[in-house]
């Protein structure tokens, strides 16, 4: 494998603790507010950097704007504004959306920041200094919206016979000055790369599509502009600036503190665990990104992982259309929390995905009010009002009872395996078939029946369903971290026994609980809505 890279599973078990984890999202572009696309990236990793910190690992998770390149300079003209103003005050957007999301980021960077400019301009020289980078000239179609060059064949043309990129934007012809970046000296490097990691790229359907586009053949990379000044200097050359994703990627390299590779932040987290992106930008992250890495002599990335677009109600998203979905909006609707699972649950991660109103609501009022928060108010509810407010003894386990903890304690692993591929919604399946059989368990055992027979059978019954919504509110924490801890501040858990390593240590009967209060209210739709 290229540069002594470890597989996925070899580095997440190494290093301090269960080993570090640096996990980040693309750089999102500040020439428009977010999007429900900006926010399922970052709820991904959000997910996963939460399950892996409460899982012991030393977790880095990085999010940020990209902020340079000629869509920016349009808008900030058109808004008659600094490019920088405009930046200032589009990043902040993104900026905010973190804190409404509840998103546990430890860095948020910028490509206008001083720390970034030094390390693209490092690794600029690396790549020169190495022959990897010349100068020449180009003549090509371009896409401004993309930031993204094409060749003639893969254009097509819309009902006026203007030429389209496969992403249907606009495209120009473009010719100037230009560096270009020796990409194609990596054609058989790559493929050796998919080949010996088939877990790099994934999902398989998308290492599939890269492994395609590589056999192709790959043509030297134009990494320079001079068209426009809205970028990160060519260094020992000002007319040029940096080609966008040259200067993009490299932000997950600034943010370990390159190019000083004795800092400790890059010793401990570079390379990096996961790149989450969309699917759109996947040819940048698996293609382009680990060419330059080689070619820089840098330790590469241990996986690409490209999720899926949502649909507005089956229609494709589109601002000329209006169905843009706001992620404040239906946060402020539905609730944080709700929205979180929903997305995490609804679609098989990787794929593409429908977002409807009946759907949510359809999770909202079955996953949540009726499986996982009627489980634990009517249980809790009966503990408070038959076990004088008390965890209760529990007397000898039935075969009943072992099946049920047996399938609680299963899940800790069955998470790990769906989370360390990102299938979280299969993660999450397997938690709701454990709720479902802990609500069948109740009306089975019927503990409310046993109060009137046999109180200290009613006591182990409680019991066993009150350490099953322990064990279930402990790992749901990642994806519904505000529900899950009320739900353990119900239990009268404290803070420090809310991390995995204390799931096998059972719930200590005698705990005193308050009267416990509803978590997840059935969603009620306004007459007319």
């Amino acid at each position: 494998m290229p540069n002594g890279a470890l597989c996925y599973q070899e580095f997440i078990m190494s290093g301090s603790k269960n080993g570090s984890f640096y996990i980040t999202t693309p750089i999102y572009y500040v020439n428009d507010k977010p999007h429900i696309g900006h926010a399922y990236t970052t709820l991904a990793c959000d997910v996963l950097a939460r399950f892996k910190r409460l899982d012991g690992y030393d977790v880095k998770f990085l999010t940020g704007t990209d902020e340079h390149g000629q869509k920016v300079e349009a808008s900030a003209e058109k808004a008659g504004i600094d490019p920088q103003l405009f930046t200032d005050r589009v990043s902040q957007n993104f900026r905010d959306l973190t804190k409404v999301c509840n998103f546990s980021n430890d860095d948020f960077i910028r490509t206008t920041e001083e720390r970034h400019k030094k390390a693209c301009q490092h690794i600029w020289k690396v790549l020169e200094d190495k022959g990897f980078i010349y100068l020449g000239s180009y003549a090509g179609w371009y896409a401004v919206r993309d930031e993204a060059f094409y060749t003639e064949t893969e254009l097509t043309k819309d009902a006026n016979g203007k030429r389209i990129a496969p992403t249907g934007a606009e495209v120009e012809w473009v010719e100037e000055p230009s560096y270009f970046f020796k990409l194609s000296a990596f054609g058989d490097k790559l493929l050796e790369l998919y080949e010996s990691d088939p877990d790099f790229v994934l999902p398989d359907s998308r290492r599939n599509e890269v492994i395609s586009f590589v056999k192709g053949g790959l043509r030297d990379l134009s990494v320079s502009r001079t068209t426009f000044k809205w970028g990160v200097p060519v260094p020992g050359n000002d007319e040029h600036i940096m080609y966008v994703w040259l200067d993009a990627l490299t932000n997950y390299l600034t943010a370990v503190g390159y190019p000083d590779e004795n800092n400790s932040n890059y010793k401990e987290f570079w390379p990096a665990t996961v790149h989450m992106v969309g699917k759109d930008i996947l040819r940048f992250h698996a293609v382009y990104w680990p060419a330059f890495l080689m070619a820089a002599d840098l330790p590469l990335p241990k996986r690409i992982y490209a999720h899926g677009w949502w649909t507005n109600e089956g229609q494709k998203i589109s601002k000329s259309v209006g169905n843009v979905i706001d992620p404040l909006a239906i946060i402020d609707e539905y609730g944080l929390d709700q929205v979180r699972y929903f997305m995490m649950r609804e679609v098989p991660f990787g794929k593409d995905g429908d977002y409807s109103k009946r759907a949510i609501i359809s999770r909202m009022n079955g996953d949540l009010a009726n499986d996982i928060g009627n489980l634990s108010q009517r249980v809790l509810s009966m503990v408070f009002k038959n076990c004088d407010g008390q965890i209760p003894e529990h007397g000898l386990f039935t075969d009943a009872d072992k099946l049920l903890l047996d399938s609680v304690s299963g899940l800790h692993q069955k998470l790990r395996t769906e989370f360390d591929r990102q299938n979280f919604h299969k993660g999450l399946e397997s938690v709701w078939e454990v709720i479902s059989s802990a609500n069948k368990y109740v009306d089975e055992q019927a503990p409310w029946a046993l109060r009137k027979t046999d109180m200290e059978r009613m006591g182990t019954v409680l019991y066993v369903l009150t350490e099953s919504i322990r064990q279930i509110a402990i790992l749901l924490q990642p994806v519904m971290p505000q529900s899950m801890n009320k739900m353990l501040d119900q239990l009268s858990l404290p803070a420090d026994v809310r991390v995995f390593s204390h799931l096998t240590t059972p719930l200590q009967s005698g705990i005193a609980i308050d009267k416990p209060e509803g978590i997840f209210p059935r969603y009620v739709e306004e007459e007319g809505a």
